[in-house]
């Protein structure tokens, strides 16, 4: 199944984005520290320009910390990007960006013109958290779903920097198709728009392939499960999500296993590593060309069919 969700208003603060653009200074990017990657909107690089670009690792206590050191490290080989892993648990750490905003713009004499940032990030990262945190006051909306902000609005801080707040957007068509799943699982993506055994399914997969010994000493197990489905067996019957003739409901099981990943329930864990990544993007890069060709086949057909219609 192919995950995708771009309401109307992602699009408008699309175009909003890109018109305010111009006046900004620098750009705080909060990525998920689970999956920077997927949550790494690709339309940043196309709005962003030469801006210089703080990409903020939120909820690292929730993802593995030797991944999130191998993503700040491939981050920041791009020119003009710094990476910080931060935790919302962790007030100090958030205050910190208000000096980085500064010291990325040594040029600038923030003492007649303060730093104009601009934060961005996809559909339930924490934008407003930690809005309402740097400001030390409710400013914000917080919600624990996705597209909670849903208009730009400018906000003055402390160290002379003014910040512009944009509503969380995703973009029409999710590639690699994993990266929805892994949206979808931690919550980017509205549950309306996905079936929980379907994202159920590839967690499972993927938990028992990369963190085999949490899932284990989550679930009390003596054996590991022998497949994805075989794991929301034994969780479904354990906690009682059957339907009649003794099948376990995949759907209740799977709504279980989400939640409790979302909220760390299986320790720190990271969805996506860069290795994992750059194949996923060279097998997709192989699949679109592929199709690609049998387009191309297909049309030639077509035209040649034509051609002998009208002899």
């Amino acid at each position: 199944m192919s995950i995708n969700w771009f309401p109307g208003h992602m699009h408008k603060a699309r175009k909003e984005i890109a018109q305010v653009m111009p006046q900004v200074d620098i750009i705080i990017e909060m990525l998920d520290a689970r999956i920077p990657f997927s949550s790494e909107n690709p339309l940043v690089p196309e709005l962003r320009g030469d801006t210089p670009v703080i990409k903020v690792l939120n909820k690292a206590d929730l993802a593995d910390p030797a991944v999130t050191a191998l993503w700040i490290e491939r981050f920041e080989q791009e020119k003009g990007i710094k990476a910080i892993p931060i935790s919302q648990q962790n007030p100090e750490q958030i205050k910190a960006l208000l000096q980085l905003c500064n010291q990325m713009l040594p040029e600038r004499n923030l003492d007649i013109r303060g730093a104009r940032a601009m934060i961005m990030g996809i559909p339930n990262v924490g934008k407003s958290t930690l809005i309402n945190t740097l400001a030390g006051r409710t400013i914000a909306k917080t919600g624990n779903e996705a597209g909670v902000t849903k208009v730009q609005q400018r906000i003055k801080l402390d160290n002379n920097v003014i910040l512009t707040d944009t509503p969380g957007f995703l973009w029409p068509k999710l590639s690699p198709a994993s990266c929805g799943y892994r949206l979808a699982v931690t919550g980017a993506i509205k549950d309306t728009a996905f079936d929980y055994a379907d994202i159920a399914i590839f967690a499972a997969d993927y938990l028992l392939k990369a963190y085999p010994q949490q899932v284990m000493a989550r679930y009390q197990l003596t054996e590991q499960p022998e497949n994805d489905v075989a794991l929301l067996d034994v969780l479904g019957e354990r906690r009682g999500c059957m339907r009649k003739g003794g099948v376990v409901d995949l759907q209740k099981a799977g709504a279980i296993l989400i939640t409790e990943l979302r909220a760390g329930l299986f320790g720190p864990v990271s969805l996506e590593t860069p290795d994992m990544v750059t194949e996923e993007l060279h097998n997709a890069k192989l699949e679109e060309a592929i199709r690609a060709a049998e387009k191309a086949e297909r049309e030639k057909i077509r035209q040649q069919k034509a051609k002998k219609k009208y002899r």
